[in-house]
């Protein structure tokens, strides 16, 4: 019985190296021959990757979520600048 939860073990073991090898070369070249320094290297690469996603899905949450805001008002120092633009291009038709 101990033998084959070692056996599990080990599989379980060379699984997660492969997969890992395969998530750091998915994040670009090997940074050195020596494997620590480069799976320091894929850490880094992959705590970058991780906050551009983060960020970029609190982006997407912020434009959903004021995708069709009806109680907007324009602030009245824009709404003469308006004002004041159309009546002057409306000159230029003339």
């Amino acid at each position: 019985m101990e033998e084959r939860a070692s056996v599990k073990r080990i599989g379980k073991m060379k699984r997660q190296k492969t997969l890992w090898r395969l998530f750091a070369k998915a994040l670009g070249e090997k940074a050195s021959k020596c494997d620590k320094e480069s799976d320091s290297v894929a850490l880094i690469r992959a705590i970058i990757v991780l906050t551009y996603l983060i960020t970029n899905s609190f982006i997407v949450a912020g434009v959903i979520r004021h995708w069709n805001d009806k109680n907007y008002e324009v602030p009245s120092h824009l709404q003469q600048k308006q004002e004041e633009k159309s009546v002057q291009t409306s000159c230029y038709f003339l």
